[in-house]
């Protein structure tokens, strides 16, 4: 059997982006009870919840087993022009912090929309019409500016960027995720193929993962791990919730206890001996659920399925 490398994600601890946190857990409680939990890797959560000085970045996770660093998250308002420069800044200090404390396999910079900030997709969540999307003049903005950062990051540090696809943003729905890979590198751009956020996006209470995986088999470089609940996601499209109230209500639970077929999902990393991490994302808001008890469960499955990764 070949080995599953799977790693954990700050978010499950109910670190996100645009969210208050005051009651986040601490980065070394997160890093501890995510090698307590059985996961060998991570990414860097938002800029400033771990150390942001490499030496002590670099320390902090070689005396936790040596975890390692798989990528980070730098969301920016890509339709406007106006963002690029300092959306392109960041994403070049990002991707220094983590190629400064990179092993094997290298981290990816993690680039996505600024989801969540835009009232009428963060509303239209798992239900976005194409009235709501891009225009072609948009379109042609968004993918500019998501090449030149990831050409940026390459050519600053070495890494490679994929871009997340995630609801509440502008590429979200599996016909916005083709036509950013249609205008966008293949060499420059891969694709964090995100399951929860893909099935979210489809509209409907059953998803078939692997006709995702095999559309966008090219660019996917990089596997996020998420659940969806379908009853939580039938009822936020019926009630007409915002993203973030179909999260309050559950709409990401533990692995297993959804509609994504992960054992599928494993066979078809299998078939394409497939060499990097999984990372678990199990998105909850600060001070939801009891974080360590469920990433222990979601490892726990994962084991369970692992002979399909084979």
């Amino acid at each position: 059997m070949k080995e599953l490398l799977v790693g954990n994600a700050p978010c499950s601890w109910g670190t996100l982006e645009h969210q208050d946190q005051s009651k986040a857990i601490p980065y070394s409680q997160m890093l501890d009870e995510l090698v307590e939990t059985g996961y060998t890797g991570t990414e860097l959560g938002d800029w400033g919840y771990m150390p942001t000085d490499p030496a002590v970045l670099r320390a902090e996770l070689a005396k936790r087993n040596h975890v390692v660093m798989l990528g980070a998250f730098v969301p920016v308002a890509l339709k406007r022009k106006a963002a690029h420069a300092e959306g392109r800044r960041r994403a070049v200090k990002t991707a220094k912090l983590i190629a400064a404390v990179a092993a094997r396999p290298a981290p990816y910079l993690v680039l996505a929309d600024d989801n969540g900030t835009d009232p009428v997709r963060t509303h239209l969540a798992g239900r976005a019409p194409a009235w709501a999307g891009l225009s072609k003049d948009e379109w042609k903005t968004f993918a500019a500016g998501a090449d030149a950062m990831a050409r940026a990051v390459f050519d600053e540090t070495g890494l490679r960027t994929v871009f997340h696809h995630h609801c509440a943003g502008y590429v979200e729905t599996p016909d916005e995720i083709a036509t950013l890979l249609d205008l966008t590198s293949p060499e420059r751009l891969g694709l964090v193929f995100d399951s929860g956020h893909y099935c979210h996006a489809t509209g409907k209470e059953e998803c078939d993962i692997v006709a995702a995986l095999n559309r966008f088999a090219g660019r996917i470089w990089y596997i996020h791990l998420k659940d969806l609940d379908p009853d939580v996601a039938r009822r936020s499209r019926e009630r007409e919730w915002d993203y973030f109230t179909a999260m309050r209500n559950g709409l990401y639970p533990e692995l297993g206890k959804g509609c994504v077929d992960f054992p599928a999902l494993l066979g078809w990393l299998a078939a394409r001996d497939y060499r990097g991490y999984v990372l678990v994302e199990q998105d909850i808001l600060p001070g939801m659920g009891t974080p360590k008890e469920s990433a222990r469960r979601n490892r726990e499955y994962i084991r369970s399925i692992e002979v399909n990764f084979v």
